[in-house]
């Protein structure tokens, strides 16, 4: 079917309707998703990192993450029935309350952020692959690493560091140009296999001494004063941390929710975001603390842990191991950025220019930008502060968020009209003015205002990790406010 192209149109075939064949999507798909959202280097630093930072208080922690995700799970649930129910991605739904326009540059933003996110985040990924190719070279012929050829650096990276970010690049463009049924088994093959991994772990962690890492694991479960007044604002402050973390994948969840067969499925697949994160950082600490124990380390001394995966397997003598953990690692690396930046971005810049691009064009455009901000990261971007450009553009976010929901649910009640979603007639019902919906511009426009100054501004840092639902909450009260009759 070729692809509509009238100038009365907003149709592209990747962004329209998901016809209910397609919805294939079960509660089950859901827990690889969740699974995969926190299967990188990040999210599990961050999630040891917690225990850290509040010096191993592990039930505060452990119920902060529990109602941290409670919140993602109703969040997710608001903003994936639309998207479910018709059949729209994210920034398609975002037209009924900005306008095309509005929705077309505002949504950009999305697409900016994710772009950014996804460079960065394959030079990372490209770590891994340098690790295993050293690793490599070394077996066959360990004198060779030194050789002056592998010395010369450009930008900060020697041969292998370039060779393993293109073989990163491409191999991405490769697994994420190839659709959406594609895009479900490498999420499905991608949680699946990290969990074994975490698993394998696990086992060769605990192996190397039963008793002293089980001891090691059983001495951070202390319930002394964990009923205390005091641990009220660490709870919450580990609950907004948690929430802050899916922030990005919130907005664009209707991305996928599109393709859930039923609203039932829907809750019951967010529902096991709960599950995957007792799974995931039960995991994630005992294997860093098996492993501080292991190696010896002065578990007094909590600066020493490590959290980095990474430093993990550098420290282990053990080959397989290493080469395995790499490996899991890669994959974890690559379908995280798959679902929280390749997608949304995918999605964001098809709607720029519906008429022109497709899926596997938008791919490729994302992996050109990509691969500059990858190269240019190390001795450039990261030394001017991009990331706080970033999380400024991220501002944004919980604002779009609140401006859809309260459009979707107190405006319109639940009710869209598919075909002025896709139209450029000025009669339709999204038109606005000129393709601009005014008020939504202004609403969204005063909740960032509010959640980002919690980046900003000192005296509000300290609500940083709550921007999100600010910004959401202000834009949507201000957009009925404004919006009702």
């Amino acid at each position: 079917m070729s692809q509509q192209k009238s100038k009365k149109t907003l149709i592209n075939w990747d962004l329209v309707t998901v016809n209910p064949n397609d919805k294939s999507w079960e509660w089950k798909d859901l827990f690889y998703f969740w699974g995969v959202s926190l299967q990188s280097i990040i999210g599990f630093s961050l999630i040891v990192s917690l225990y850290l930072i509040y010096n191993l208080n592990t039930f505060v922690v452990f119920f902060g993450t529990i109602l941290g995700s409670i919140f993602v799970y109703f969040f997710s649930n608001l903003i994936g029935k639309p998207s479910q129910k018709f059949g729209l991605p994210f920034v398609v739904l975002l037209r009924s309350s900005l306008g095309f326009r509005g929705a077309k540059y505002f949504g950009l933003i999305r697409c900016l952020v994710g772009v950014f996110l996804f460079g960065i985040q394959t030079y990372f990924l490209s770590k891994a692959f340098g690790y295993l190719i050293r690793i490599s070279i070394f077996y066959f012929n360990p004198t060779l690493l030194d050789h002056e050829f592998l010395l010369i650096f450009l930008l900060g990276m020697n041969i292998i560091d370039w060779l393993a970010f293109i073989i990163s690049i491409i191999l991405q463009l490769y697994l994420f140009s190839k659709g959406m049924n594609f895009n479900k088994r490498f999420i499905k093959f991608s949680a699946i296999t990290v969990y074994s991994g975490m698993i394998l772990f696990f086992f060769s962690v605990l192996l190397s001494d039963v008793k002293f890492t089980s001891n090691a694991f059983l001495n951070i479960l202390d319930l002394n004063n964990f009923i205390n007044i005091d641990n009220l604002g660490p709870l919450f402050t580990v609950a907004g941390t948690i929430f802050a973390y899916f922030a990005i994948i919130i907005l664009s969840f209707g991305d996928f929710s599109r393709y859930m067969k039923n609203e039932s499925e829907l809750k019951k697949g967010n529902f096991t975001l709960i599950f995957n994160l007792i799974i995931f950082s039960s995991f994630a600490l005992f294997i860093v603390s098996g492993v501080d124990a292991f190696l010896k380390q002065d578990q007094e001394n909590l600066s020493n842990i490590l959290t980095n995966p990474l430093d993990i397997i550098g420290k282990l003598d053990d080959l397989f191991i290493t080469v395995l953990a790499l490996c899991f690692i890669i994959i974890a690396s690559a379908s995280t950025n798959l679902i929280a930046n390749f997608i949304p971005s995918q999605y964001t810049l098809i709607n720029f220019a519906p008429s022109f691009l497709s899926l596997k064009s938008a791919s490729f455009v994302i992996t050109i930008l990509g691969f500059f901000i990858g190269i240019f990261w190390l001795t450039y971007l990261s030394q001017i502060g991009i990331l706080s450009f970033i999380d400024t553009f991220g501002a944004f976010f919980g604002p779009l968020f609140g401006i859809v929901i309260s459009d979707y649910y107190f405006i319109r009640k639940g009710k869209l009209i598919n075909k002025d979603i896709y139209s450029l007639e000025e009669n339709g019902t999204y038109y606005f003015s000129a393709g601009w919906h005014l008020k939504g511009v202004y609403s969204l426009i005063i909740g960032f205002i509010f959640s980002s100054s919690t980046i900003w501004n000192g005296n509000f840092m300290f609500l940083q990790s709550y921007s999100w639902i600010i910004g959401a909450f202000i834009s949507s009260f201000v957009y009925y406010l404004l919006v009702r009759e």
